[in-house]
């Protein structure tokens, strides 16, 4: 099968008029005609993930995160593993698509695989794509059964698998029931998420002085990094595995096994 037959199968789901302005998603490297015959799922296209893809003869990286994100101003090789992964991306023939805030805004995507991570009841959507009205990037929901922000806190790290977090809040005992969720770097809408009625706002990348702003509002977030988003590893292939079998394309898929958080709690 095509690269592109693929593409259009996703874009159905998740299409590009979803991105937000200036994402630069989608197509990233390669040609949409190459055939292809297994396909890798990640969240990072980083060198070891390259590497991965070389050493299982993959032929597709679909990721999640923009791989040309900030582009290059060389592709001198010697100078930068990241710089060379490039190289060995195209002298493997490897075609290479990223579906970013398409699939952060797509319903039934990112988001919603977030808010049933941490078993969200009554989910409802929030902040509006200004560029396609009908669909959201944020999820709002209720816990099914109250707790206090620290044990909610501990109930993140173990529902998200990682090591730590940061909690925002000078109420460790607050009761929490309703929980505003937006996978990324959502601190800037941090006023937004608390006019959902939120208790909790749960999002990354939070920083310093926005930390304070949110203190000051009164509002309580925690912040478990950018990198529980890997949940669309094994969502993203679960799908691809289905249309294979729906359209018999004979397309073998695997998930990425580098952890390319960046971050190691200590």
């Amino acid at each position: 099968m095509q690269a592109q037959t693929l593409i259009d199968q996703f874009e159905k789901f998740a299409p590009l008029r979803y991105r937000e302005a200036g994402d630069p998603t989608g197509f990233q490297i390669g040609s949409r005609q190459a055939e292809i015959h297994k396909v890798l799922v990640t969240l990072d296209v980083r060198p070891e993930v390259v590497d991965e893809a070389i050493a299982e003869h993959a032929d597709f990286i679909f990721a999640h995160h923009p791989v040309m994100f900030r582009p290059a101003k060389n592709l001198d090789f010697d100078a930068d593993p990241q710089l060379a992964m490039y190289g060995k991306i195209v002298a493997n023939h490897i075609t290479v698509y990223a579906a970013h805030t398409n699939l952060d805004n797509a319903p039934g995507g990112m988001n919603d695989w977030l808010a049933d991570q941490l078993q969200l009841e009554h989910v409802q959507s929030w902040l509006p794509n200004p560029d396609a009205q009908e669909v959201s990037m944020g999820r709002v929901g209720k816990l099914s059964e109250p707790m206090s922000m620290q044990a909610f806190a501990e109930y993140c790290k173990t529902q998200f698998k990682i090591g730590g977090l940061r909690l925002i809040s000078h109420e460790p005992t607050k009761q929490v029931s309703k929980v505003a969720i937006l996978g990324g770097d959502g601190g800037k809408f941090f006023r937004e998420a608390q006019a959902t009625g939120a208790d909790v706002y749960v999002t990354g990348d939070v920083y310093y002085h926005t930390g304070h702003d949110m203190l000051a509002s009164g509002l309580s977030v925690v912040d478990p990094g950018h990198h529980i988003e890997a949940v669309c590893i094994p969502k993203l292939a679960s799908m691809f595995r289905q249309w294979s079998t729906q359209y018999q394309w004979h397309l073998d898929v695997l998930e990425s096994k580098p952890n390319t958080d960046p971050f190691t709690f200590v």
